[in-house]
């Protein structure tokens, strides 16, 4: 059984509008909702942390209604600040050597199938492992006054998704080890990566979003209701 940790301190700037935009409303829940009802498909999932900023007051608590339990924790400025404070907050049953999901607050389109393989393959391997999409389009770098430098191989890159499953305390001293030397981590990978290890790929689909324009929140709303009526396996 593997517990999650979900950081939802973010104000989403990027996105634009006062709401964060894991309290955007599809289908009248918020994304959060979407994504834990996502994650707890999986019967291996026992419980979450959510990292909500400090005096969050749109916070309602959810539950799938198996009885699995969904905690909350005040998370920081930062990505890492907030992982760092739900792997904290796991409880004390969660072993130093267990392995913990991370998934994004605002990525609710995540697949079963997807979380499965991503439980089976990781567990296996000594690091763990993410979800990840391999890049298919033409890479072009752009010089200093936005024309095209030059064209980027794109064989063996890949685009990094979430949930990214890692032991909880090789975690939490990456973690620690890329603040203290100043590093902001954009991932949880990252910071292992830092360390030396060597994170497994998982292909992923392509459709497992993260909500950070206008224009995903409406990519999610077709993706929803195509699965009402039955069109996407």
């Amino acid at each position: 059984m593997t517990w999650v940790v979900v950081p939802a301190a973010g104000r989403g700037a990027r996105f634009g509008g006062e709401v964060p935009k894991q309290y955007l409303e599809v289908a009248g829940e918020p994304l959060i909702a979407h994504s834990l009802r996502a994650l707890f498909a999986h019967p291996g999932v026992k419980g979450a942390v959510v990292a909500l900023a400090e005096g969050d007051a749109r916070w309602q608590g959810w539950s799938d209604g198996s009885g699995r339990p969904v905690l909350a924790c005040t998370g920081g400025d930062t990505r890492a600040e907030s992982v760092l404070a739900g792997l904290a907050a796991l409880p004390d049953e969660v072993r130093a050597d267990a392995f913990v999901l991370v998934h994004d607050a605002a990525r609710p389109n995540l697949r079963l199938g997807d979380l499965a393989a991503l439980l089976e393959r990781g567990r296996e391997d000594p690091v763990g492992a993410i979800l990840a999409t391999p890049v298919r389009d033409t890479l072009k770098r752009a010089g200093d006054e936005g024309g095209i430098d030059r064209t980027e191989p794109r064989e063996r890159l890949w685009r990094a998704q979430t949930p990214q499953l890692f032991r909880r305390l090789q975690l939490r001293l990456a973690l620690e080890a890329a603040a203290a030397d100043g590093i902001e981590v954009t991932d949880e990978s990252m910071a292992m990566e830092r360390k030396g290890a060597r994170p497994l790929l998982v292909e992923g689909a392509e459709d497992n979003i993260k909500v950070t324009t206008p224009a995903d929140l409406v990519y999610f709303e077709f993706l929803l209701a195509r699965r009402a009526v039955g069109e996407d396996a």
